[in-house]
């Protein structure tokens, strides 16, 4: 285990709007308010077509090949996540969120593309006092958190 410890910054309610795509808004958003840091939650629907990454095609084969899934029609959603900076200095919103609809329900990264149905509401906190990064790991291929 490794960790680091952070303040408590601003807190931002948030609302997102129809078509829009969460990862792009949230980390413009980000950017716009001088957010390097910070934890959210989200809640509210996703439109069909959605596209969301839902684990690798083989758990401990190297490199990871990821798993898509795209959203049938409209699904209720809840997720939670984190905004870090990259080891470019950019804003990398890492969100997982689980959509719904009837009795089927699919959790996974929105990274490939979550668009708001209606309306997503967000809940975002900054952190301070912290450096936590995102570095690129050469086995995995992902930027993995450094606390």
């Amino acid at each position: 285990m490794k960790y680091s410890e952070a303040r408590q910054g601003r807190i931002f309610i948030i609302r997102l709007e129809d078509g829009e795509i969460v990862h792009e808004q949230l980390e413009q958003f980000a950017r716009d308010n001088l957010i390097e840091r910070a934890h959210l939650i989200i809640i509210g629907g996703a439109d069909k077509g959605s596209r969301l990454v839902v684990g690798p095609e083989e758990s401990r084969s190297l490199p990871v090949m990821p798993m898509t899934h795209e959203l049938y029609d409209a699904h209720e959603i809840t997720g939670t996540g984190t905004i870090f900076p990259d080891d470019e200095g950019n804003m990398v919103l890492h969100l997982h969120m689980a959509c719904g609809r009837e009795e089927n329900t699919v959790t996974g990264c929105i990274r490939n593309g979550v668009r708001v149905w209606h309306v997503m509401e967000v809940v975002l906190t900054e952190l301070l006092e912290n450096t936590a990064s995102r570095q690129p790991d050469p086995i995995t291929g992902f930027k993995l958190l450094i606390p």
